[in-house]
């Protein structure tokens, strides 16, 4: 490589390390959490083996035996050599354990009460209640809520408490008893069953549409278009009023909206002269708050649309417009005839960007109204929110938030290639006539 080329590649490295650190990375770690499990309850580490009570109810909703169920939920106490020897080891009395193993060495016990009132009738027992309790423990054999590091001990306990179990029965308790994550494709499978996933899919598509045609692509045409006839002046001020939502704080930006949406707001105060009973007009039906939805995210969109739009308006060279006057063409046939066509690129551009932001963003929603009312409002990005990170029960799901959000990264691809071919691209990047 020549001394250029190496300036030219150390120049674009932190580009490059830029793209690894934000893009690349990010989206293969959403890769690769969509296939695993992973949540609160699993933790990002890994875990250990814990039989619970709502493990075994699952277990024998889902055909596990009865009578191995209720074996493994009952506490079964047994005086043999291994537990005599744990209780030597914790420090109890030796008398105590010499008259134990004389009195009842090799019997089971089942249940804590029996144990215990067994206990009661050594002369070299523990005198007070707590210190018989504590002595009974280390005879007890039941796996119910102890945590075991691995499958091993798992089973090695189980074989322990003397509980038959059938090979399918015990590898169900061990992979249900598990705490950590794991990997599986169980995520895609819930999505595409859940009845959730396709009101969310409709949302989606409602808000991306209505809000690109509506506002990000037409209304900023408008404004670019009218505000080129307008005057300098006059142009200028209408295109810094509609780009203040877009560098508004959206917290301040949001609640200005919800100033005017409230019971209490503006809009309930005017129409009340009106005799209109007072209502949250942002939450009181779904409809009233997709319209408010696309009202808030449009009018943000529409001033990135106008400025891009605006300038490349100018760019176009004036002698057509000269030429098309003297030919006695109207505004309307100088806006089909000659602006539009000139901005192929430009509305290629605002198209692919503001669908890929529509889709990945939904902070104007959640401050809005958070999905409602109920879910009708709640998009696919919001979605993947409130599952990964701020859900209702306390359960993060951020395995199932990932493959939510991978989902969108794929369609963003799709969508991005498909905005190429129908703008052609090729086209509109490949040399003009004039220089070959």
């Amino acid at each position: 490589m020549t001394r250029t080329q190496w300036l030219g590649a150390l120049f674009l490295a932190p580009a490059v390390i830029f793209v690894m650190l934000f893009f690349l990375a990010p989206v293969m770690l959403t890769g690769v959490f969509a296939f695993t499990n992973m949540s609160t309850a699993t933790g990002i580490g890994s875990g250990v083996h814990r039989v619970t009570p709502s493990i075994l109810k699952e277990l024998a909703a889902k055909g596990m035996d009865r009578e191995a169920v209720e074996t493994l939920s009952r506490a079964t106490f047994r005086v043999d050599s291994r537990s005599i020897a744990r209780a030597r080891q914790a420090g109890q009395d030796p008398a105590f354990l010499a008259e134990l193993e004389r009195r009842y060495g090799g019997q089971s016990f089942d249940g804590r009460r029996a144990f215990e009132r067994a206990l009661k009738r050594l002369r070299a027992r523990p005198r007070s209640v707590r210190a018989l309790k504590q002595a009974a423990a280390h005879f007890e054999l039941n796996i119910l809520n102890r945590s075991f590091e691995t499958p091993q001990a798992l089973v090695a306990a189980i074989l322990e408490a003397g509980i038959t179990l059938s090979t399918e029965d015990r590898t169900a308790l061990v992979a249900a008893s598990y705490t950590g994550w794991t990997w599986t494709t169980d995520n895609f499978r819930r999505m595409v069953g859940s009845e959730d996933t396709a009101t969310v899919l409709v949302n989606t598509i409602i808000y991306v549409f209505f809000t690109l045609i509506l506002f990000n692509i037409g209304f900023a045409l408008v404004l670019a278009i009218s505000t080129f006839y307008l005057p300098k002046a006059q142009a200028t001020v209408i295109r810094a009023i509609w780009f203040l939502p877009r560098i508004s704080p959206p917290v301040l930006y949001v609640l200005l909206w919800k100033w005017l949406a409230w019971d209490t707001g503006f809009l309930s105060a005017v129409l009340g002269v009106f005799g209109v009973e007072a209502r949250n007009w942002m939450l009181d039906t779904s409809v009233d708050a997709w319209v408010f939805v696309v009202l808030i995210n449009g009018f943000v969109g529409a001033s990135m649309g106008m400025i891009l739009f605006s300038s490349a308006i100018r760019a176009i060279p004036q002698p057509l417009f000269w030429a098309s006057q003297v030919d006695g063409a109207s505004r309307w046939q100088q806006v089909r005839r000659i602006i539009l066509p000139q901005l192929r690129w430009p509305i290629l551009f605002v198209t692919s960007y503001q669908t890929l932001s529509l889709l990945t963003s939904f902070e104007y929603i959640l401050l809005s109204t958070d999905g409602g009312p109920g879910s009708s409002t709640e998009v696919w990005a919001l979605a993947a929110y409130h599952t990964a990170l701020n859900n209702y029960t306390g359960n993060l799901e951020y395995g199932y938030g990932a493959t939510l959000a991978l989902v969108l990264v794929a369609i963003g691809v799709v969508l991005s290639l498909a905005y190429l071919r129908i703008f052609n691209f090729d086209a509109l990047v490949a040399r003009p006539r004039i220089e070959t």
